[in-house]
């Protein structure tokens, strides 16, 4: 912190950094790293620039993000990180809300199913209801099917390099890798409008586990099962713990993960918090044991990697030994 005292000169600022400035000269720290007057960095969709030791950021109102990858992990609008691994339909998010005869715009749902002997589960398919459209994205690819019910909402579907991106004129939109990882993105007039597993986009996340009932839940397991779709499905009791249940495979999955903590992604580590994308990546690694390692560890790398690129920190971590991908094939 920039401050005057008995260290430096009158009318001088030791920096902290064992240095003496004039004050318009007085850094800024985030994350740990020193940023000099007038430098800029990006935070979500703002700008904030560094004036005279003091943040000062635009205002821009943000699209929201929740993630749903590997086995069982969920990031909220609101950036709440757990885990829950329930076999049934769940609702991700919709903005069916509140009172039974409010109307709503959107729904979707992921199916969850179990992804090896422990009986964690992936998310296998997605349901998109738009006004009268339905989309079910399953196997690499996506159908349509209209329904008799409901407004008509457009849509546009293109491909970006390894992920189908959906985007539909009411301010929703999808980003599916085909495999486990689904990112839905809502424009900020959704804010505090939406409920399911991704929380309600009111920028709180202690409040995210709010159940369809409108009650507030600790437990992430009592959460997850009120947002099953239907009520056939068991509730789930436990948390499983594949690497307790499979002990044999732990020690290889922390040498794999170990990527994450490593050099390669060190320039991210004071940007986002590596350790709970490492624990999940040692989960999902004991818990793939009918083929599909490979995959499941890749996918859990690359979870991290995506949100060390959002915070403008962007790391070269596949090679033709981990998790290559053919370019020329995706171009």
């Amino acid at each position: 912190e920039c401050v005057s005292g008995c260290v430096c000169p009158e009318g001088l600022f030791d920096d902290g950094r064992g240095g003496c400035v004039e004050e318009e000269d007085c850094p800024c720290t985030h994350n740990n790293e020193w940023y000099n007057h007038g430098r800029s960095i990006a935070v979500d969709c703002n700008t904030c620039t560094c004036q005279k030791g003091v943040w000062s950021c635009t205002k821009n109102v943000c699209y929201g993000t929740c993630m749903i990858y590997g086995s069982g992990h969920y990031i909220t609008f609101d950036g709440k990180f757990y885990d829950f691994d329930g076999s049934c339909e769940y609702v991700a998010t919709q903005d069916y809300c509140g009172d039974k005869n409010s109307g709503g715009s959107f729904s979707i749902i992921t199916e969850n199913v179990p992804c090896g002997t422990t009986g964690v589960t992936c998310s296998k398919a997605i349901k998109m209801f738009l006004g009268k459209t339905e989309l079910k994205l399953e196997n690499k690819d996506y159908k349509e099917i209209q329904r008799d019910i409901g407004d008509d909402v457009h849509y546009w579907n293109k491909t970006v390099g390894l992920y189908l991106v959906i985007e539909a004129s009411n301010g929703v939109m999808l980003i599916w890798d085909k495999k486990t990882t689904v990112f839905i993105k809502l424009t900020p007039d959704y804010k505090g409008k939406v409920c399911g597993l991704c929380g309600n986009f009111d920028d709180k996340s202690n409040n995210d586990f709010t159940t369809r009932s409108g009650l507030q839940e600790t437990n992430a397991l009592a959460f997850g099962n009120s947002w099953k779709q239907s009520s056939m499905c068991p509730d789930v009791t436990e948390e499983i713990k594949p690497c307790d249940v499979k002990p044999h495979r732990k020690s290889w999955a922390e040498k794999e993960c170990s990527l994450i903590l490593s050099e390669v992604f060190k320039i991210c580590h004071s940007k986002v918090d590596p350790s709970p994308f490492y624990d999940a990546c040692v989960h999902d690694a004991c818990s793939c044991d009918s083929g599909g390692d490979c995959e499941c560890f890749c996918s859990a790398v690359a979870a991290y990697a995506q949100e060390c690129t959002k915070a403008q920190a962007c790391v070269f971590w596949r090679t033709p030994d981990i998790c290559p991908i053919f370019c020329d094939y995706y171009n």
